[in-house]
C-alpha cells in the first residue's frame, strides 16, 4: 500500500510537470500569435488612417490610436455649442478630425445642412422690394482654410496669428462649393447676399475680395469686413453690431450661415440660422 501511494505520489509528479511543459508550450505558440494579431490590428488601424496622412504635408501626427467613440461625442459636442469654448483639438482626437475633414464625412454633413436650407428656401420667396438678405460669413463658410488646417494638425496646434495672417495674405482659399451653390442660388431667387467676416478690412479687403471673384462668388451685395472701431472685440459682439446696421438700413435678414457660434449667436438675428460643420478651431 505504502508503495502505491509511493508510485501515485511520483505519477502525481510527473502530470504536473507535464502541465508545466504543455502550458510553456502552449505560450510560446500563443504569444507570438497575440503580438501577431496586435501588429495586425495596428496596421489596420494605419491602413484606415491613410486618407488623412496622405494629405498631410505639415507636422507629424501623432502616431496613436485614437477612440473614435469619444472623439465623435467631442466633435457633437463642439457642433452643439456644449463644449463652450475650446483652444485646440484634443490630440488624441487629430487623427479622427483629419480623417473627418478629408474621408467624406464632413461633406456629407456639409450636404445635409445645404439640404435642410434647401427646404426652408423653397417654403418661401424673396419681396418684390429687394430688402429680403442673407447673411453668409466667409472663412470655412464660403471659402475654405482646410489647407492650412492641414498643416495645423487639423486644429491640434493652437492658434498663431501671424502664420493664419500670412496664409489668408496669399488669397489661395477655395471655394466651399456647396456654399457657393447656395450662394448663386440666393442671388437668382432675388435675395441680396451680405458676405460678414471677422477680417481685418484694411489688411485683408483687396485680397479677400480678389480672393472670392476667383472662387466664383459674384453679384453679392457687400463685403462687410472688420474696422478699426472693433479691433480686440469679439465674433459675436462685432457681427451682430453689423446686422444691426442692416436692419436699421431696412433689410429683412432671412437667414444666416456660419461654421462658428459667434456667427449665429447675440443680438439681431436672422430669422433662421444655419450652422455648418467645423470641429478645426472655435471663434468666441
Amino acid at each position: 500500500m505504502h508503495a502505491m501511494i509511493h508510485f501515485s505520489s511520483l505519477g502525481d509528479s510527473k502530470i504536473d510537470t507535464s502541465k508545466s511543459h504543455l502550458r510553456k508550450a502552449l505560450s510560446f505558440i500563443i504569444s507570438p500569435i497575440l503580438a501577431m494579431w496586435k501588429f495586425f490590428l495596428l496596421l489596420l488601424t494605419n491602413l484606415f488612417s491613410k486618407p488623412t496622412l496622405a494629405y498631410k504635408t505639415g507636422p507629424f501626427f501623432p502616431n496613436t490610436l485614437f477612440d473614435s467613440s469619444y472623439c465623435l461625442s467631442w466633435r457633437v459636442a463642439v457642433e452643439t455649442n456644449n463644449a463652450g469654448p475650446w483652444g485646440t483639438v484634443p490630440m488624441e482626437c487629430v487623427l479622427y478630425v483629419g480623417r473627418y475633414m478629408l474621408g467624406g464625412q464632413y461633406n456629407r454633413d456639409l450636404k445635409t445642412v445645404m439640404e435642410m436650407i434647401g427646404t426652408y428656401l423653397d417654403g418661401m420667396e424673396a419681396s418684390d422690394d429687394g430688402m429680403d438678405a442673407w447673411v453668409l460669413d466667409v472663412d470655412d463658410t464660403c471659402l475654405s482654410n482646410l489647407l492650412y488646417y492641414q498643416e495645423k494638425q487639423f486644429g491640434g496646434m493652437p492658434f498663431d496669428p501671424a502664420a493664419f495672417k500670412s496664409w489668408a495674405g496669399k488669397g489661395m482659399c477655395s471655394a466651399i462649393l456647396p456654399v457657393l451653390d447656395l450662394f448663386n442660388k440666393l442671388i437668382d431667387r432675388g435675395y441680396k447676399v451680405f458676405l460678414l467676416t471677422g477680417r481685418d478690412d484694411l489688411t485683408f479687403r483687396d485680397i479677400t475680395t480678389a480672393n472670392l471673384q476667383n472662387q466664383g462668388y459674384l453679384s453679392y451685395e457687400r463685403l462687410i469686413m472688420r474696422t478699426a472701431d472693433y479691433k480686440g472685440k469679439g465674433a459675436k459682439f462685432f457681427k451682430s453690431a453689423m446686422r444691426k446696421q442692416l436692419m436699421d438700413e431696412g433689410y429683412r435678414l432671412r437667414g444666416n450661415v456660419g461654421d462658428q457660434w459667434s456667427d449665429l449667436q447675440g443680438d439681431y438675428l436672422a430669422d433662421r440660422n444655419f450652422k455648418i460643420p467645423n470641429p478645426m478651431y472655435y471663434v468666441p
